[in-house]
């Protein structure tokens, strides 16, 4: 009985883990091809080089979806919408890819990152209420969020 328990978790963390890096790696396959016009724009200081991003990201989808399994398998009230909240953030974190890269709108990508950063905050809050160490395991991608907003912002005012 233990043993089906196991796995069943583990099938849990699985999916969760896995749909956030499909997520990542689909957002990633379609703006693969905007990736040299990135490079050629002004770049602000503190920019990383660009095969930090693929890294990076992955451990936050990694940390996401971790976080997301935690928060289905407390079984609390209050779940559902949190989950809501994750669903609807990781839509706004891959359409925020496909609007700065592929479209290039810098100010619309800045604008759609301050209501992302939005809401993570609150995914995060509602996470932290029902299982603390999910709601602990967003805040790496809160502040690279915040950091992107850095970023983001600097390229659409230098180019």
């Amino acid at each position: 009985m233990e043993n089906r328990n196991f796995w069943k978790k583990a099938g849990i963390y699985a999916g969760f883990i896995i749909g956030a890096l499909l997520v990542g790696a689909l957002a990633g396959f379609l703006i693969r091809d905007s990736m040299e016009t990135y490079a050629s724009l002004n770049q602000p200081p503190l920019s990383p080089p660009g095969k930090v991003f693929p890294i990076v990201w992955g451990l936050l989808y990694l940390l996401m979806g971790i976080g997301a399994a935690r928060v289905f398998l407390t079984g609390k009230n209050g779940r559902r919408f949190a989950l809501a909240l994750y669903g609807v953030q990781l839509f706004f974190n891959f359409c925020w890819s496909l609007i700065f890269f592929n479209a290039r709108m810098y100010l619309a990508a800045f604008l759609w990152l301050i209501v992302l950063w939005a809401l993570i905050a609150m995914m995060a809050y509602a996470f932290w209420k029902l299982d603390r160490p999910a709601g602990l395991l967003q805040i790496p991608y809160l502040l690279w969020v915040a950091f992107a907003g850095y970023l983001n912002c600097a390229v659409w005012l230098l180019n």
